[in-house]
Order: structure tokens, then sequence, then C-alpha cells
């Protein structure tokens, strides 16, 4: 018998007053319920009960062991509640991490969303160009833009972009219009420092102008400084506004995947469950077809 339970029975034999209707309140048996009591007292080297052929009363001792009895019990209680309460209302902290312009434009808002929801949770958004060990650096879900290896995060496919080559209207009217991708080699490039994945082809391009983030290449490209390659959700809003054309579409490589992804476990927390669900259904809404 484990010693939460003995509080329990010490206390309903207390508050009965009786060994007999203690049993019957924990559904046990009287000799059980009385050797609980003496076991406690031999442990305890104290006696907390009085008893007669009539009646069970508290000693002095007994009285005060009964209180400290009902306060751990009605903080393990308690305790239940709270965690009971964690399986359908999440709360704490919630750490999440996406590709850095990916992130902003289509994770911020599913964290925003979720937030709205939820009202006792909080979100650590980390947006980064780099691949973040989910265990060592504590984060639990991940959105990754790539064809992942064999590991033991658990990965969701959610959709899938390609890489695409875009220029400004005015530069392509200026330079011409390249029809493959040996055309490249006569023309203005803008690159990406790490913008590939190891591994894979990137068409034969050479560059005039080398920067480190997307969004600086974009605004290159906007600016008729050239061409550019890049994903195809990052040039979405540039060429439905006119700014950029994409070309080459002939000769585009394979779609990427994007998967949600976290660590393997049979329990995984509500919070990161719930997110879970709510980030795939909506990539999957945006994502889900053929990248096109």
């Amino acid at each position: 018998m484990d010693r939460l339970e003995t509080l329990e029975i010490f206390t309903a034999v207390a508050e009965e007053g009786s060994f007999v209707a203690a049993a019957r309140r924990m559904r046990r048996s009287p000799a059980a319920v009385t050797r609980a009591v003496a076991a406690l007292e031999n442990r305890l080297n104290t006696r907390l009960l009085n008893r007669t052929t009539r009646a069970v009363a508290l000693t002095e001792s007994g009285s005060r062991y009964l209180e400290g009895c009902r306060r751990a019990l009605g903080e393990f209680d308690a305790l239940e509640r709270s965690a009971a309460s964690e399986q359908t209302e999440p709360r704490g902290s919630l750490t999440v991490t996406a590709p850095e312009m990916f992130g902003r434009l289509h994770v911020l808002p599913i964290a925003q969303s979720f937030l709205a929801q939820h009202g006792a949770l909080r979100i650590s958004l980390l947006l980064l160009d780099r691949v973040v060990s989910l265990v060592d650096e504590g984060v639990d879900v991940a959105v990754r833009i790539a064809h992942l290896p064999d590991s033991s995060l658990r990965a969701i496919h959610v959709g899938d972009v390609r890489r695409v080559v875009c220029a400004s209207p005015r530069y392509l009217a200026a330079r011409g219009t390249p029809r493959t991708p040996k055309d490249l080699a006569s023309h203005d490039v803008i690159t990406v420092l790490g913008a590939a994945p190891a591994g894979e082809r990137r068409p034969q391009m050479g560059s005039r102008l080398t920067v480190n983030t997307m969004q600086a290449a974009l605004d290159a490209a906007i600016a008729n400084g050239g061409i550019v390659r890049v994903f195809s959700y990052q040039a979405a809003a540039h060429e439905a506004a006119g700014d950029l054309t994409r070309i080459l579409r002939d000769h585009e490589p394979a779609p990427v995947p994007i998967h949600v992804i976290h660590p393997a476990g049979r329990h995984l927390p509500t919070k990161a469950r719930l997110f879970i669900e709510h980030s795939v259904t909506v990539l999957r809404a945006k994502f889900g077809h053929a990248a096109s």
C-alpha cells in the first residue's frame, strides 16, 4: 500500500470516527483499514488514534497529523486537476522554429492565430536559416523545407515548393529572356550564400552580385539588378504584383517538400500536439497541392 493511500485511509478513519465506516468509504475490509493505520503509527512511532470499543478519537498528535494529511491530499488533488486541465487546454511555453522568410510569411500568422485561441500559452518563434537541433536546443516543433534524412524525428509532409528563376520585367526587356540554363552565362546573376542544400544541382549561373539573405536578393532583382533563383513561395507575391517574372519553367528541378517535425515520443504534450494539428491544417491548405 503506498503512502498516499495510507494518508487517505487515516483521514477517512479520523473523519468517520470508525474503522468500519472508513472501510465502507474506502471500499476496503475493516481489517485492511486497521492494519494500514497500525502500520502508519508504527512508522511514525506515535499514537494517532485512541481506540475504545465504541469509538475512535484523535490524539493530539493525530489532530496535527490530520491537518497535514488534508493539506497534502488537497495539494495532490490540485496537482491532478492541473494535469488534467493541461490535457484539454494548452498552457506554458512552446518553442517553434522555421526558416526566416517562410516563418515570417507563413508560420508567424499560424503562431498568432494559435495564441488568439489559447490565452494560457506563450510561443517563442525562432526564425533561422540553419538546421536547428530540436533536442539539443529545446525546440518543440519545427518547419523545414528539405528532403529529410532518416532520423528519430517525426515528420508530417504538408506540401511542396519549387526552386524558381526570376527577374524583373524591365531587366528581361533590356537583356532578353533566357530560354535554357546555358543562356544565364550572358546575364547578370544574383546569388545567395548557402541558398541551395548540399547535393542539389544548381543551374549553371555565374554571379555578379552575392548577398547573404534571400530578401536582399529579391530586392536586387526587383530593382532590375539581374536574375535570381528563389523558392516559389518567396517570389509568389512579387510575381502577382508584376515585379518579377518567372523564367526557365521547363528546367525547374523537382519540388522540395515542406515538413512539420517534432521529436519522437510516446506522450506528445497537448500544446505541441494542438499546434502541430493547427499548423498542418493551415499549411496543407496553402501548399498541399502539387507545387506550381
